[in-house]
């Protein structure tokens, strides 16, 4: 199994209200390989926020399909002003794509 991680750096205060857009139910689910997706928010931070989106997949070959997929085109763009109105300013600030394989787990034991 493998986490992709996208560390994505955002002005202050946009972190919380950003994380539910990534794990909204959609045709990501249904995509070979895919396993689950979450986000965490880096806590402590002043300057900036910190979210990262961990996907978890199967192997990379999903990855790969799923990020030259039209569905990812279509999650990732960003929505036309509507007229009369401005464009608005990202608040990304950067983002860091790491790719992590899967070495060891260990699981909580429940009782019975």
């Amino acid at each position: 199994m493998y986490i992709v991680t996208n560390r994505i750096k955002m002005k202050p205060g946009f972190a919380e209200r950003m994380a539910p857009n990534f794990t909204k139910p959609g045709p990501l689910q249904e995509m070979k390989g895919f396993v689950k997706v979450e986000t965490a928010i880096t806590q402590n931070l002043t300057d900036y926020d910190e979210l990262s989106v961990n996907m978890y997949w199967e192997d990379l070959d999903s990855f790969e399909a799923w990020k030259n997929s039209d569905i990812f085109k279509h999650a990732h763009q960003r929505p036309d002003p509507a007229p009369g109105e401005e464009k608005k300013e990202s608040p990304m600030i950067s983002s860091q794509i790491v790719v992590a394989k899967v070495a060891t787990t260990v699981e909580a034991i429940t009782s019975k």
